[in-house]
């Protein structure tokens, strides 16, 4: 039964967030602290995203959505019956939409490049490790718990027609930078059937970023007469739960499935210019982002000693009517597909994923009473990822 989870659920938690909601890549699980023994494990993979529509000018705005890469490293260590420590490298969070200029000074709506968004962009790059131990007690009951650190840093840039009104164009580098937090949890297990339910709190990790806007929108937004603006601005990358479970249900065939929740709406960048206020009394975020919630079920099967494969599908709603042009999808289903090989202590799983990516209408302006500049159709991504593990 373990060669079954071990190899294949973790990896679909990977392979399936592609593009998931807010600036998340990969859901941070601590599977490998369940690992039997000493465990060192490689991950890595790749992303290829199709996100495009039009915009409310009738151009179609191209593929905004990026590929890239993704790898991790995590290593446990079994010190005795009840003691373990676990330490993974990751990259959870992460960005990159680019929308397409049109070329030309009369731009051809049959070409892709949106007038109304054209020249926006949005980067984020990010890496978070984590330490933390497991205590087993003899009921099968165990907690876990650690330190996160997460290094971060971004780019933002708000062009077209479509932001005209606020931010004709607005430019922000953000700069390098480590935060803290915490993770905390529970576990139940019954050994007998490969049985275990898991609860696990990541807590938001505060950045004390370093920031520099340039842009003609901060003349007005500071009465002033420079262009560019430099300050120190926190952000935090939001909470989350996560409730995972598998049980054995048969001989040499295992269900296994999750619930994630994750607080979006707490990802704010507030900064000398955002949110700008409006003469209603209202405001408009740099970007705007919902709470999200994932459900994932699959089931595993061992075919033979060396070989066992896997399937699980996710499933994430839409939410809210409008969505910020820096994070243009809404929702998403995907199906995974895994197999894995094992020889001795070594485990190589392979997986491939294919998600549909929700359609949504993109907003700017007051939260609340949002513009439409433009709809996204028929988007999608496909990610594949290797694991390779060795116990000792």
């Amino acid at each position: 039964m373990n060669k079954i989870l071990s190899g294949s659920a973790v990896l679909l938690m990977t392979t399936a967030p592609v593009v998931a909601g807010g600036i998340e890549r990969a859901p941070q699980s601590l599977a490998v602290l369940f690992e039997q023994g000493n465990y060192a494990e490689l991950s890595f993979g790749g992303v290829d995203p199709t996100v495009e529509g039009t915009d409310i000018a009738g151009f179609k705005t191209g593929d905004v959505a990026q590929g890239y890469g993704f790898a991790g490293l995590s290593y446990k260590h079994q010190f005795n019956d009840n003691l373990s420590a676990a330490f993974i490298m990751e990259q959870p969070f992460g960005a990159d939409i680019l929308y397409p200029t049109q070329p030309g000074p009369f731009p051809n709506p049959s070409t892709d490049g949106s007038v109304v968004l054209g020249g926006t962009r949005v980067e984020v790059n990010s890496t978070t490790l984590t330490a933390l131990a497991r205590y087993r007690f003899e009921n099968n009951f165990s907690i876990h718990g650690g330190i996160r650190a997460s290094r971060a840093d971004g780019r933002v840039v708000l062009d077209g027609a479509g932001y005209s009104r606020i931010a004709p164009p607005y430019n922000l580098e953000i700069e390098d930078e480590w935060g803290t937090g915490y993770v905390i949890g529970a576990a139940y297990e019954i050994p007998e059937i490969a049985g275990r339910v898991s609860l696990t709190y990541n807590s938001p990790i505060e950045h004390d970023f370093d920031m520099t806007e340039t842009g003609n929108v901060i003349l007005g937004a500071t009465g002033g007469l420079t262009d560019t603006i430099s300050g120190r601005y926190t952000v935090k990358t939001p909470r989350s739960w996560t409730l995972e479970g598998q049980t054995g249900v048969a001989e040499g065939t295992l269900v296994f499935g999750s619930i994630r929740w994750v607080k979006w709406s707490e990802f704010i960048v507030d900064n000398a210019v955002f949110p700008i206020a409006t003469p209603t009394g209202g405001s408009v975020p740099l970007v705007e982002v919902e709470d999200t919630t994932t459900y994932t079920i699959g089931m595993g099967r061992q075919f033979t000693d060396n070989w066992s494969g896997s399937v699980s599908f996710l499933y994430e709603a839409s939410e809210g009517d409008t969505v910020s042009p820096l994070a243009p999808t809404n929702g998403r289903k995907g199906v995974t597909l895994a197999a894995i090989y094992t020889m001795d202590n070594l485990k190589v799983t392979t997986g491939i994923n294919y998600t549909r990516l929700g359609g949504s209408d993109l907003g700017i302006g007051e939260t609340g009473n949002k513009t439409r500049v433009a709809t996204m159709e028929d988007n999608h991504a496909w990610g594949v990822g290797v694991r390779i593990g060795y116990s000792f």
